[in-house]
Parts: C-alpha cells; structure tokens; sequence
C-alpha cells in the first residue's frame, strides 16, 4: 500500500528560523536564521545553513596531487521540520504560510496558480 506524503511549505532557499531547541545561550541554534540548503520530504527534514553543526571525523586519506584530505571537520546535520518556521520578509520574524490563488493567463490559455504568502503580513514569499 503506497503512503501518501504530506505537502511540505518549506522549500529550498526559504529563510528559516529555528524555533525549538535549546536557547543560544546555552549552546543551542534556538532563535538563529538560516536559509534551507537542502529539504528531505521522505523523513520531514530540512539542511539549514550554520544550523546543527555537528563534529564529523573522517579517514584521513591522501588526493591525486599529494595534499592530506580528512581529520575532524564540522557539517550541517539535518533538522526536523517541525523545528524551523519561515521568516516574514516584512517583520523578520518567523510566521506560518498560507496560500493564495490567482488566475494568470499565458499562452492564451487561463491557468490557475498557488502563491506563498507569509500569515502575519500577507507578503509574498
């Protein structure tokens, strides 16, 4: 039986906050922007940039010309999408996202098409 998978209202390139998790000043992400890198909607994750930084250690290896390529690096990891909200372009605050219809006319045809906005301010997104 095929599962149906929900329609996820963050997109690649969005400005997101984080919105759960613990405070910055305890060494958390909660309240810091970044823009979405990459969206999984298999698992409702999303990549934010500068967001969830994890310590990677590699195999240390060495490239074609010679130079070393490994050791201990940090990465984004990703972050469930519950966690994040999309930020007003207005307020620059995180709000939720609705949906507009508008009827636009190409090719001599009418077609029907679903715009993002922010709730709070009405923006487009």
């Amino acid at each position: 039986m095929a599962q149906t998978r929900s329609k996820l209202k963050i997109k690649k390139g969005d400005l997101v906050q984080v919105i759960t998790g613990a405070k910055q000043d305890r060494g958390g992400d909660r309240g810091k922007q970044g823009k979405v890198l990459k969206v999984f909607p298999e698992s409702n994750r999303v990549l934010v940039e500068g967001i969830n930084r994890i310590t990677k250690h590699t195999k240390v290896g060495q490239s074609q010309r010679g130079t070393k390529t490994g050791g201990i690096e940090t990465v984004e990891a990703s972050i469930h999408i519950s966690n994040v909200a999309v930020v007003d372009p207005e307020t620059k605050k995180p709000t939720r996202v609705g949906y507009r219809t508008e009827t636009v006319e190409r090719d001599g045809r009418e077609r029907t098409v679903r715009i993002r906005v922010a709730k709070a301010s009405g923006k487009d997104l």
